[in-house]
């Protein structure tokens, strides 16, 4: 096959099952780590959802969080779920932020920035709206080692189909490492960049608890899976489960890592 089945970015509640139960933990321990003053004005970047946003809202005190994204359905659905008046989201692309130069205390990213192709920039974008000495700080699942739910299944794919092994978010992805990480950062000239590890642990129910978000067309890895006949797709299923071993009560404990980032402007 070999040829990058088409993403699809927008249906909320197929992309809540599907990292919904990491991306809110993940969320927290971010802005834990970034221990950031309450009271600044805030730019969420790829906001899809609301997990940032929600918990910068909860847990920082901030005076506003503005949100973006590209994906009208992400931007709908929490505008709905978000009531919150210090709270605005808006339609448009990451590269090309609808704010003015320096009009943000702070300005991050969760879980978004490997899917943007122009990772300079994005950055150079989060960086124009933030005031100096403001915070540019991001996050991104680790897939080459650390998102042990993607990486078993991409494994599964190699062996089923290896001429897809393209199409594995390790290898789409180089920027989801710690040294790609600061060093987009540091060319951008910010200053006392430091990057940091993010584990969430999760415990499935059972194979169908981890399998069936995969069957939602959200994301690459449900993307590609959709691409497949029904034949591909079961050899797929059934390599993933004989590589999965439950505990003796069923359930199947596996780890994920996120890398974040951050620098002064």
């Amino acid at each position: 096959m070999g040829t990058q089945p088409l993403e699809n970015w927008g249906a909320s509640d197929a992309n809540e099952r599907y990292v919904g139960r990491w991306s809110r933990p993940v969320a927290r321990r971010f802005l834990d780590w970034l221990a950031l003053p309450d009271g600044g004005a805030w730019t969420d970047v790829g906001c899809g959802t609301g997990a940032l946003s929600a918990g910068i809202l909860t847990a920082c005190t901030p005076s506003s969080v503005t949100g973006v994204d590209r994906s009208e359905g992400f931007i709908e659905a929490v505008r709905t779920q978000m009531t919150d008046p210090r709270a605005h989201f808006v339609v448009s692309d990451a590269t090309d932020l609808p704010l003015a130069d320096a009009s943000s205390d702070v300005a991050v990213s969760g879980l978004v920035l490997n899917f943007v192709p122009d990772h300079a920039a994005m950055l150079r974008e989060m960086m124009r709206v933030t005031r100096p000495g403001g915070t540019v700080a991001a996050y991104v699942w680790d897939y080459a080692e650390g998102m042990e739910m993607m990486r078993v299944f991409w494994d599964a794919v190699a062996r089923v189909n290896p001429n897809d092994g393209a199409l594995d978010e390790r290898d789409r992805f180089p920027i989801c490492r710690p040294e790609a990480l600061t060093d987009l950062w540091r060319q951008h000239h910010l200053k006392d960049v430091a990057v940091h590890a993010i584990d969430i642990p999760t415990v499935f129910r059972d194979f169908s608890d981890y399998w069936t978000p995969f069957l939602g067309r959200q994301g690459p890895a449900p993307a590609y899976l959709a691409s497949l006949d029904d034949d591909t797709r079961e050899r797929v299923r059934a390599e993933v489960q004989a590589r999965l071993v439950p505990a003796a009560d069923g359930t199947i404990a596996l780890a994920a890592r996120a890398w974040a980032v951050r620098g002064t402007c």
